[in-house]
C-alpha cells in the first residue's frame, strides 16, 4: 500500500474529471475527514487516514483490499474506473442520463443504451463526455461515455447508440468473483 506517483495521480484525475469535473475536490477534503487514495496491488483504492493509520500494523503482503476500490491501472498504465467507485461519483455527476425502465435491464446486461431507451440527458453534454446512467426513479446504474451530444441526441433515430456502456451494477452478479 503506497501512494499514487504524480503520474498516476494525473492519469486518474483527468479519467475521474470527465465524470465529476472540478467537484473533485469534494472528494478528498470531506467535512468528515480526510480521504486519500491509496495503490496497491495495481488497483487505487480510496481510503479515510484515519483506517489508513490503523491498517499500517498490517503487511503489505497479508492486506487484501482497504477501503473502496476506485478502479485499477491497466499493463499499459491507463486507469480503468470500476463500478464500486458510483456510489461516490454519482452525488457529484456533472452530467447524467436518465434511462426508460424497460432499458435499465439491457443497461445492466452490459449492453450499450439506445435513444429509444433514454429518459433525459442533462443539457449541454457533449459528445464523448463520461456521464452516471440513473434510472428514472433517480437510482444510479453505471456510468458510460455519451456517444451523442444532447442536440444530437433529440435528431437521431431511435436505434443509434447514445450512451457507450463503461460499468454497471449488475457487474457485481456477472464478476463478483474478480471484484474486490
Amino acid at each position: 500500500m503506497r501512494p499514487l506517483t504524480e503520474e498516476e495521480t494525473r492519469v486518474m484525475f483527468e479519467k475521474m474529471a470527465k465524470y465529476i469535473g472540478e467537484n473533485l475536490q469534494l472528494l478528498v477534503d470531506r467535512p468528515d475527514g480526510t480521504y486519500c487514495f491509496r495503490l496497491h496491488n495495481d488497483r487505487v483504492y480510496y481510503v479515510s487516514e484515519k483506517i489508513l493509520k490503523l491498517a499500517a500494523n498490517i503487511s503489505g503482503d497479508k492486506l487484501v483490499s482497504l477501503g473502496t476500490c476506485f478502479g485499477k491501472f491497466t499493463k499499459s498504465h491507463r486507469f480503468r474506473l470500476h463500478i464500486t467507485a458510483l456510489d461516490y461519483l454519482a452525488p457529484y455527476a456533472k452530467y447524467k442520463v436518465w434511462i426508460k425502465p424497460g432499458a435499465e435491464q439491457s443497461f445492466l446486461y452490459g449492453n450499450h443504451v439506445l435513444k429509444s431507451g433514454l429518459g433525459r440527458i442533462t443539457e449541454n453534454t457533449c459528445q464523448y463526455q463520461g456521464v452516471v446512467v440513473y434510472s428514472m426513479a433517480d437510482v444510479p446504474l453505471g456510468f458510460g461515455v455519451a456517444a451523442k451530444s444532447t442536440q444530437d441526441c433529440r435528431k437521431v433515430d431511435p436505434m443509434a447508440i447514445v450512451v457507450f456502456h463503461q460499468a454497471d451494477i449488475g457487474e457485481y452478479v456477472r464478476h463478483e468473483e474478480t471484484l474486490t
